[in-house]
């Protein structure tokens, strides 16, 4: 059975060892390092249609499978938090460019989400699947807050900051107030409402904010001269 270690703790990376003939897949461009007798191949799991879903997520037509013996390491492209699931035999569904990697008897996919909540909640009409049973492994933008709902119990989860929750929870949207806090307020537009039973994780940065903290520090260049530091 691979064996998986997290490290750091802000920024960090996960270490898998695989013995002799052991695999793991990942999603592409995750890879940091990996041992020169570790195997790597470009799949297509799932088949053409399964991976047209996944490419539509946000995620890659393609997955990369690694064998062993050796070690592989991975890490996410932003500061956060990587998490782990421990599928045994149910489903969760994943905002895009959350998975890292995942043991084979894993099954990746994609599920349409309720329109309202993939058209306007701005992760488009899918959203990334994980079905079966073994270690899943995702990557949450800054902090990590989990909530395990009750039967009944509700939360409200800002769109672009929901990352993942249990597979057959009842979800849907409503605006994040009227339309002058929905403009001003740079709160974001919508809420996913969730519905207990089952567990709901939430990410504490998205990229948008991310993009726009950076922005002002870009070098600009002279009108017409595109971007760049003007140097002499």
């Amino acid at each position: 059975m691979p064996k998986f270690d997290v490290f750091g703790n802000d920024i960090q990376y996960i270490k898998v060892e695989l013995g002799q003939g052991e695999s793991v897949y990942a999603d592409a461009g995750h890879i940091l390092s990996k041992s020169d007798s570790v195997s790597l191949q470009t799949v297509m799991l799932g088949g053409f249609l399964t991976g047209l879903r996944r490419e539509v997520t946000g995620g890659s037509f393609f997955v990369t499978k690694l064998t062993g013996p050796g070690q592989v390491a991975f890490a996410g492209i932003f500061p956060g938090k990587i998490v782990e699931v421990d599928l045994q035999g149910s489903s969760m569904l994943a905002q895009a460019h959350s998975f890292l990697v995942a043991e084979e008897s894993v099954q990746y996919s994609s599920q349409m989400a309720k329109l309202a909540a993939g058209l306007l909640g701005g992760e488009g009409l899918f959203m990334a699947k994980f079905t079966g049973s073994g270690r899943l492994f995702i990557h949450s933008y800054g902090a990590l807050q989990q909530f395990a709902l009750g039967p009944g119990e509700r939360i409200q989860v800002e769109a672009a900051h929901l990352l993942a929750f249990d597979g057959g929870m009842n979800y849907s949207v409503s605006t994040v107030g009227g339309i002058k806090t929905m403009l001003f307020a740079h709160e974001g537009l919508f809420f996913v409402n969730i519905e207990g039973p089952g567990n709901v994780m939430v990410h504490s940065l998205t990229a948008q904010q991310l993009a726009q903290a950076i922005l002002p520090y870009i070098p600009r260049g002279q009108q017409g001269s595109g971007l760049g530091i003007r140097i002499g």
